[in-house]
């Protein structure tokens, strides 16, 4: 009996040794001693196999990643509802400051705000809500200075706008690290954070995803979402949007039976014309629906309205 309190101790220990070293063996073999008549101390070798579990690698880089295209998924189009999970149940604030949002997520002056606009000054730190890698760290026609961050779920944050990037593209960053200083570069009337958030080159409505409040809450660690808030037609910039997240692919599918809006890919050789008479409607509502001019070029891979 003595001998197998002293081997349990001794499995103990070593069970304790192991878990503390990060490279575990295949198996674990510790030695038994027991005592018979005339046959004297008997030691019996026992082998228990060991097993581990390795951390699941996110390698958040194999899809799509490019370091000057600002939307390297300009060619594709997504199924919806599109899901989304969160580790966290908070966020970083972009700014030190009480954020104050300027101008909202939906359609302003005839064209779509993709983002918010969060006030600061010139200079004020700017860092990055969630873990993730840079993808884009440069000048973006538009968006003056701009990072875009892409975090472990697949969702892209991105930082206009800014007086000075601090990082490059490929750095590794976790949630609230420094990205740079906010600034007035760019297409911008003021000092202001343009803050834009999407999944797979689909814009979402940011307030959809994050509660802008001081909480720096993230609204559920699963979402669901719908074309109703990757559109800004559906909102408007001056407007609080009433947010009700959908939780669950029950709720997903039901509000999928909801009449979604038809998108048209532009391919090599289309024009306003050909478009319009695919689709049975006029050039000048296909032009009214994507607020744009008759004059207006077609880009190859541009997303067009048809219904909404």
């Amino acid at each position: 009996m003595k001998y197998i309190f002293i081997s349990i101790a001794f499995l103990c220990g070593s069970l304790l040794g192991f878990t503390q070293n990060d490279s575990l063996p295949n198996s674990l073999k510790i030695e038994l001693q027991t005592y018979k008549i005339n046959r004297g101390t008997i030691i019996k070798t026992v082998e228990i196999p060991l097993i581990t579990k390795k951390a699941i690698e996110i390698d958040i880089k194999a899809d799509h990643w490019d370091n000057t295209l600002y939307n390297p998924y300009v060619d594709t189009v997504q199924q919806f509802p599109l899901e989304l999970n969160f580790t966290d149940s908070t966020y970083a604030s972009p700014v030190p400051h009480t954020k104050v949002v300027t101008s909202r997520y939906g359609w302003r002056r005839g064209r779509p705000h993709n983002g918010i606009d969060i006030d600061l000054v010139t200079g004020d730190t700017v860092v990055t809500i969630l873990d993730g890698i840079v993808r884009i760290a440069k000048y973006v026609n538009g968006f003056g200075n701009t990072v875009v961050v892409r975090h472990y779920n697949g969702l892209e944050s991105t930082y206009a706008h800014l007086s000075h990037i601090g990082v490059t593209a490929n750095d590794t960053i976790a949630k609230g690290q420094y990205l740079g200083k906010g600034g007035n570069t760019g297409n911008s009337r003021g000092s202001h954070l343009h803050l834009e958030l999407s999944y797979k080159g689909e814009h979402i409505h940011p307030e959809y995803l994050f509660d802008f409040s001081s909480k720096n809450a993230i609204r559920s660690e699963q979402v669901w979402v719908t074309q109703q808030w990757t559109h800004a037609r559906y909102h408007n910039s001056r407007q609080v949007s009433k947010v009700k997240v959908i939780k669950s692919a029950e709720e997903a599918a039901l509000a999928s039976l909801a009449k979604q809006p038809k998108l048209y890919v532009v391919q090599k050789g289309d024009t306003l014309y050909a478009i319009s008479r695919l689709n049975n409607m006029s050039i000048s509502r296909l032009c009214t629906t994507n607020a744009i001019k008759q004059s207006s070029p077609l880009k190859i891979g541009q997303k067009l309205l048809l219904e909404f």
